[in-house]
């Protein structure tokens, strides 16, 4: 008993650590509560090539990202069907596409797909966010090293906010932090 309450802290800290490892949506939770805003990228702004990316439409026409530059914001994200973060996290961005496309370009770029396979993956939930597949390389500052990846850019292509990871893209914290930068 005097180990227990000698420990005690400790014994918490190292449950709670574990319960963090042991299931990522505890975490995503936490980190949405705690750090509505996941990570501000202050100073770093996509370049004309970073933009420079041809794009397949697979539910709206084929276009280049640098077409978008300088209109709205841009929701940029990378993503694959064989992902099941990438699948956990599509609803949300359906529901903020439904509800922000007059504010916001949204850029979905299926990677490492089958085109035949996300056209099954929209046709079977329903989701009509743009969805793209790229035709030319994209540049080390924006190819994402985990799926999904998300950027939001201002209209200059500064990066407001980057995601690495599922999240709620129609949380409250994510639409307030839209309305303050399209104000």
């Amino acid at each position: 008993m005097k180990f227990l309450k000698k420990n005690a802290f400790f014994i918490l800290a190292m449950a709670f650590l574990a319960v963090l490892y042991l299931f990522p949506s505890v975490k995503l939770k936490l980190k949405d509560l705690f750090f509505p805003i996941a990570a501000i990228e202050n100073a770093i702004t996509l370049n004309d090539q970073d933009y420079d990316i041809q794009l397949k439409g697979i539910n709206v026409p084929d276009i280049n990202l640098k077409s978008l530059k300088g209109n709205k914001l841009v929701l940029l994200n990378f993503w694959g069907t064989w992902c099941p973060p990438c699948r956990e996290e599509w609803p949300t961005i359906e529901k903020l596409y439904l509800a922000r496309k007059d504010k916001i370009d949204f850029v979905l770029i299926a990677m490492q797909d089958k085109e035949e396979d996300v056209i099954a993956f929209m046709k079977k939930n329903n989701y009509t966010a743009p969805v793209y597949i790229a035709e030319s390389p994209i540049t080390s500052h924006v190819l994402p090293k985990v799926f999904p990846t998300t950027f939001l850019l201002d209209k200059n292509g500064r990066i407001l906010l980057k995601e690495d990871g599922s999240k709620d893209w129609n949380s409250k914290s994510t639409n307030d932090f839209i309305d303050n930068v399209t104000q």
